[in-house]
């Protein structure tokens, strides 16, 4: 099979197309023929060395596709269903051989790419406004990269949930995105001060939470537009990790609640899996969540599907095609 290895973290360059043995499933696993694989800013860190694997690895950990085996232990699963899955590392490949407690069903109302599109970026996006700081009508949310993938699903959330949503964008493009997403202000910060523009629109009361995936470069005017015991949840560092915090400054700007968080604290549970993938997936057939799948590759360029996502050139989601 056909798939992507990184041996030695770096730039895109590092993912080398190879040829390896189609896996074998172990008692507890699956092998599954993979349809598509999501492309997310956790395999740039994986790549670049930021976040550690063991070295060789393959990259990727998201997809959806048909499983052609099963190993000896596994009960709930059999050769023929569709299923999708996210982390569950080297998953830019043909085929993986995944935990069976990591994969879950997909209808047949949606399809193969938009599983693939849906679960990490979907599952993180409800979790996000449904669990970690939990919307209700009247609530104001500031959501950073508002037309990215995470980002246009949560706003579409956000806005169903009844909250009042101001969006952070690059470009008027993406303004337009997040607009239609649901984005009742949107914010070019390439051309006005966040801070500033966020005070104004909450006529200097601020925000009651704020969703950042950027990390370094919008943290510190994230918590100065934040209400008194507001709510930063930082799930994602594209433009860099945050330096230390002195948790006094929390107390400084109100009273502040500081939340670092990952889907996989929020699917430990084959239970809670299960939940929130049918929860999105279940959105997705209603009509209610429109996923935005802005660039199809193939497989063989991973590496300029990373280049492409790195230079902030892509609104949605991006996969590759085995």
């Amino acid at each position: 099979m056909k798939a992507i290895q990184v041996t030695q973290p770096g730039g895109p360059e590092a993912l080398e197309l190879v040829e390896l043995p189609v896996p074998q499933a172990k008692p507890h696993e699956a092998v599954v023929k993979i349809a598509a694989s999501g492309v997310n800013y956790i395999d740039v860190n994986l790549r670049n060395g930021a976040y550690k694997a063991p070295l060789p690895f393959l990259a990727g950990q998201e997809g959806a596709g048909v499983i052609t085996a099963v190993g000896t232990a596994v009960r709930s699963l059999r050769p023929g269903d569709r299923v999708a899955w996210s982390g569950v590392l080297g998953s830019y490949a043909e085929y993986v051989a995944a935990p069976a407690e990591a994969l879950v069903p997909v209808p047949e109302d949606v399809g193969d790419r938009d599983a693939a599109s849906a679960m990490l970026q979907g599952m993180t996006a409800h979790y996000l406004c449904y669990d970690t700081f939990p919307l209700k009508p009247g609530d104001t949310a500031l959501v950073h990269a508002a037309a990215g993938g995470v980002g246009l699903l949560l706003v579409q959330m956000a806005h169903q949930l009844g909250a009042r949503v101001i969006g952070t964008v690059s470009s008027e493009e993406k303004a337009k995105l997040a607009r239609e997403a649901g984005a009742d202000e949107v914010i070019l910060y390439t051309q006005t001060d966040f801070e500033a523009e966020t005070k104004r629109l909450t006529g200097g009361k601020g925000v009651d939470v704020v969703y950042d995936s950027v990390g370094k470069a919008t943290f510190d005017k994230s918590i100065n537009v934040l209400r008194p015991r507001g709510m930063l949840v930082h799930y994602g560092s594209s433009s860099g990790p945050v330096p230390p915090v002195d948790p006094n400054l929390l107390a400084q700007k109100g009273s502040l609640f500081l939340a670092r968080t990952t889907l996989a604290h929020f699917t430990a549970t084959r239970e809670e899996l299960l939940a929130r993938s049918s929860a999105v997936f279940g959105m997705m057939a209603a009509g209610k969540l429109k996923l935005r799948i802005a660039h199809v590759y193939p497989l063989a360029e991973a590496q300029q599907a990373h280049r492409d996502l790195e230079g902030r050139k892509t609104t949605g989601k991006l996969l590759l095609i085995p």
